[in-house]
């Protein structure tokens, strides 16, 4: 259980209460002419997509280099002319997950975890999502949906563990959010919440006094799973948000995505989880890319991926090394990659 009494009075890169990081959300880059003259960037002719629109918080684009066309965060969010192109073998849908959709909102493909599409927004719009393509529209859950899931994971004594997702949990605000924790703390048979959410990361003020408190309050544990790929969206304020959240108790663990030309060699991904463990944040996975439809040029042969985890065990302490895994369709667990095949 975790005790408000431990929050620290002294937050000195605290934002304001209230809904400052709203404003911050609404502010964001939203198309690519608009990021290209905030980077200083000449990109026209450029590639404006129907669907899958640029969104990128300014405070993300801040850690960029101005004036850097192949900054490793630039191309996790710049539109590429390559989505338009239809790759065999990658499809819309390819962890399956529409086949393990139980009911409304809520995805239940592991044993003993069940996940919650809580909401289809998020902060930033990654290239290489593999939900990119999710039909969230037919699975939001509504206030009404609560009280369903709830019943289904009661129904389920084997289900410890909820995991809430989206898009990205912590774009809801804090009302909302408040009412999915009020669910889960009445769940007896759930011991720990997980929260899977890029939002500190490229928002680093969405961790604010509400939130802290909200978490501070839930008698579950609490595990927050952070998605950084590379070491430069480690900066001073993420790193102090990371200790406000550890100071009530919080789990951090960071999984990353393989990303060719971003984070393909040993050096980066090493410096990244040198750079993850000073923030207080522990490795955990790194995943080969899901193959949706639209990210095929992030990705990598395997026996690369494979070649470069050689090397990161050959430099790195064991528990700065993450697992390397793929998540395939209708396996109930993730699949470790074979290091010897």
């Amino acid at each position: 259980m975790h005790n408000p009494s431990k929050i620290s009075t002294k937050i000195s890169l605290q934002a304001p209460s209230g809904d400052s990081w709203q404003e911050e959300l609404a502010d964001g880059l939203s198309d690519v002419r608009q990021l290209c003259e905030y980077l200083g960037l000449d990109l026209s002719p450029h590639h404006e997509p129907k669907s899958f629109k640029l969104k990128v918080p300014k405070a993300f684009a801040d850690k960029m280099k101005k004036g850097d066309v192949n900054d490793p965060l630039l191309l996790q969010v710049l539109p590429d002319i390559q989505e338009t192109m239809v790759t065999a073998g990658y499809t819309h849908d390819p962890l399956i997950e529409n086949a393990q959709n139980p009911i409304k909102g809520l995805l239940h493909k592991y044993k003993n975890r069940v996940l919650i599409t809580t909401t289809g927004a998020c902060a930033v719009h990654c290239r290489y999502c593999f939900r990119q393509h999710f039909d969230y529209q037919s699975n939001m859950p509504n206030t009404q949906q609560i009280a369903k899931i709830a019943e289904y994971v009661a129904s389920h004594a084997e289900v410890d563990e909820v995991i809430l997702s989206g898009g990205d949990p912590l774009s809801l605000s804090h009302r909302r959010l408040g009412m999915w924790f009020d669910a889960i703390s009445a769940m007896p048979n759930i011991k720990t919440v997980r929260i899977h959410t890029r939002l500190p990361v490229v928002l680093p003020n969405r961790v604010d006094d509400q939130l802290i408190q909200l978490l501070s309050n839930c008698p579950k544990n609490i595990i927050m799973v952070l998605h950084i790929n590379h070491a430069n969206e480690i900066d001073e304020h993420l790193r102090h948000k990371c200790q406000q959240l550890r100071r009530i108790g919080v789990t951090l663990l960071n999984q990353t995505v393989l990303l060719k030309t971003i984070n393909d060699d040993v050096d980066t991904l090493c410096q990244l989880s040198r750079a993850l463990f000073t923030a207080g944040i522990l490795p955990y996975y790194l995943h080969v890319l899901d193959k949706v439809q639209g990210a095929a040029h992030f990705d990598l042969p395997i026996s690369r991926a494979i070649q470069i985890y050689w090397g990161m065990l050959e430099n790195l302490s064991g528990y700065l090394v993450p697992k390397l895994v793929q998540e395939l369709p209708n396996q109930p667990y993730k699949t470790p990659v074979n290091l010897y095949q």
